[in-house]
């Protein structure tokens, strides 16, 4: 344990976050993304859903204050929804850590690209359909 550390944040998140420099991406996936696929580094936080991390995350890091939107959320497929209660969570949670609070939409299948590129791939046992947001670092002041 760390002090002042919320205890979400293991050992092995906190070296890839630590490590991880201004533009670049992380993934915190639902429990039902294609992670492997990916072919990046993959941690497990099964524990935890995507809000609870994202709230520990934030109380150490900052996102990119250099692009618009630097939070993106996977867009639903026509003809189905999002969860509005969640989407609305994760908003509040990056305004709460004084972030702008906007996220961007984008296709799924650009999501997966997306992904492809990322430092790594953080699965939570979030289980709410299109419950994966993906993460741009910032300079830390």
């Amino acid at each position: 344990m760390l002090k002042g550390v919320s205890p979400l944040l293991f050992p092995e998140l906190l070296k890839v976050l630590a490590e991880m420099g201004h533009g670049d991406e992380i993934v915190l996936s639902d429990a039902h993304f294609p992670t492997y696929a990916a072919g990046v580094p993959v941690l497990q936080a099964a524990g935890v859903d995507v809000p609870q991390l994202l709230d520990a995350i934030l109380g150490v890091w900052q996102l990119d204050q250099y692009v618009e939107k630097p939070a993106v959320m996977m867009a639903a497929v026509p003809g189905d929804t999002l969860d509005d209660s969640y989407v609305a969570l994760c908003r509040n949670t990056l305004q709460k850590h004084g972030e702008k609070g906007e996220i961007d939409f984008i296709d799924r299948f650009a999501f997966y690209e997306r992904t492809r590129k990322v430092h790594c791939v953080v699965v939570t046992g979030e289980v709410r359909k299109y419950g994966n947001l993906l993460l741009k670092k910032g300079v830390i002041c």
